[in-house]
């Protein structure tokens, strides 16, 4: 039996999506911006698949623009701002543990003197205290950029409370939610957030299809980075992903009708799965805090089995050593050492991510081969010792 236990990585297309793909893909003729009736028909496609998107956030639809994933957003807003900030205001500050896709955009943006930045540490439970964000926001800070849930841990910010510190020294607040919207209710309003990324492979939706949700107010603060037709309000040309828009909302649909539904059971399937491994066998600590992780994540450390072994080992069960823009690398989760883990420690850290799709049956295979994986790792790594 194959295991997917990856879903923080990418999820698995949900059946109902694809087959509201399917006729865009086969019958969808006519670009979106074009006049003519089929056009206007791929126009209409795109404008529910927005009000769908929206939803999912508590947006205007008007304020949705599409993008080709979430790190194409994340750049948006982070470039976008740069370019256009005040000479006053040259500063940005993003958490040491966000994806990526907003930490090398804003160590590029610093190499090229395009901003100061400056990074705010996590507690060791893995989030952003408020009050260490009002400690370093002033008046030159132009905007801040902190995660919804990080996607290694799953450990949650208390974003509106973090976005209150920013509002109150007249600063911009980003919110990258794309391992959260899917899992957890999630309100533009609620959260204080001036700008939204979300991607459509992480809700069970395509890949290739992202968002960058605003404000009307905070839109017109950011420069595009991609010129040409003037599509998605002038700040992101390029002909629109139909297909892809079209499965993204539907998606942003099911899993606004069926994230709170689907978040207990998942819960209850992974602390089935974080017992077990911890009654079978020694060693085994969770990282970040248990009391404030999304729903369907678990990083476990396994003391003594590297791994990178264990998850070899584990096939066919799928599970990940950290986030999936990061695999490869010989350093150890940029994340967990922000939390203050060891390398070692986070050399032997796992993450399992669990899904719409994930079974009782998963749960009891990805126990077993786990148990297996790691239990040989620590015999193989004693005998080479």
């Amino acid at each position: 039996m194959k295991v997917y236990l990856d879903y923080n990585g990418s999820s698995p297309l949900d059946p109902r999506v694809a087959e509201v793909m399917w006729p865009t893909l086969i019958n969808g003729i006519g670009n979106a911006s074009s006049v003519h009736r089929f056009g206007r028909h791929q126009a209409a496609a795109v404008s529910q698949a927005r009000e769908h998107i929206a939803a999912l956030v508590g947006a205007n639809a008007s304020h949705v623009l599409l993008t080709a994933s979430a790190t194409e957003a994340n750049n948006l807003v982070l470039q976008g701002v740069a370019q256009g900030a005040p000479l006053d205001r040259p500063r940005i500050l993003v958490s040491a543990v966000e994806h990526a896709s907003v930490l090398q955009t804003a160590r590029w943006l610093s190499k090229q003197g395009l901003a100061t930045v400056g990074f705010i540490p996590v507690t060791r439970g893995g989030y952003v205290d408020p009050e260490t964000v009002a400690a370093l926001v002033d008046t030159d800070v132009r905007l801040v950029s902190v995660m919804a849930a990080n996607s290694e841990t799953g450990v949650t910010n208390p974003v509106a409370e973090i976005a209150q510190r920013v509002h109150a020294v007249g600063a911009l607040f980003h919110c990258d939610a794309t391992q959260y919207v899917g899992r957890r209710a999630f309100h533009l309003t609620d959260a204080q957030a001036d700008f939204v990324s979300l991607s459509g492979h992480k809700i069970c939706g395509p890949n290739g299809v992202g968002a960058l949700i605003g404000t009307r107010a905070s839109l017109r603060q950011l420069q595009p980075l991609i010129h040409g037709g003037g599509h998605e309000q002038g700040l992101r040309s390029g002909s629109c992903n139909v297909a892809g828009a079209v499965g993204f909302g539907e998606a942003a649909r099911i899993a606004k009708e069926e994230r709170e539904t689907e978040a207990v059971r998942v819960a209850g399937l992974r602390d089935r799965l974080v017992a077990a491994l911890a009654d079978k066998l020694s060693g085994v600590h969770t990282n970040g805090d248990s009391a404030r992780r999304l729903p369907n994540t678990a990083n476990l450390r396994f003391e003594g089995a590297n791994a990178e072994a264990v998850a070899t080992n584990m096939d066919p069960v799928a599970v990940s050593t950290g986030s999936a823009c990061s695999s490869g690398s010989i350093e150890p989760s940029e994340v967990l050492v922000a939390m203050g883990v060891s390398r070692a420690a986070a050399f032997e850290s796992i993450r399992f991510s669990l899904g719409r799709f994930t079974t009782d049956s998963h749960i009891d295979a990805a126990i077993k081969a786990t148990v297996t994986a790691v239990e040989y790792v620590r015999v193989m790594t004693q005998e080479s010792s």
